[in-house]
């Protein structure tokens, strides 16, 4: 009789392991291992995200503005 039938393919339930305080160690252990930005890196970061959410944001006005300005002409709309 094949033996791999016989052991359940069920997931076995784990056993509480140390509990809050092992969690605790465990987060610190995998936060030490993290490498986190200098403060140059996290400033050029940042510079460069709000500037290019100022370039979207006049594209984006200057899209709406010719766009508007082509329908109302279109349809007669201007003064």
């Amino acid at each position: 009789m094949d033996e791999s039938k016989n052991q359940s393919t069920a997931p076995q339930a784990s056993a509480k392991k140390g509990g809050l305080t092992s969690f605790v160690r465990e987060t610190q252990a995998e936060i030490a291992k993290v490498t986190w930005p200098t403060r140059r890196e996290t400033m050029i970061t940042t510079v460069m995200i709000i500037v290019m959410a100022l370039v979207t944001g006049v594209f984006f006005l200057a899209i709406d503005s010719v766009l508007g300005f082509a329908i109302g002409h279109f349809l007669g709309m201007n003064s």
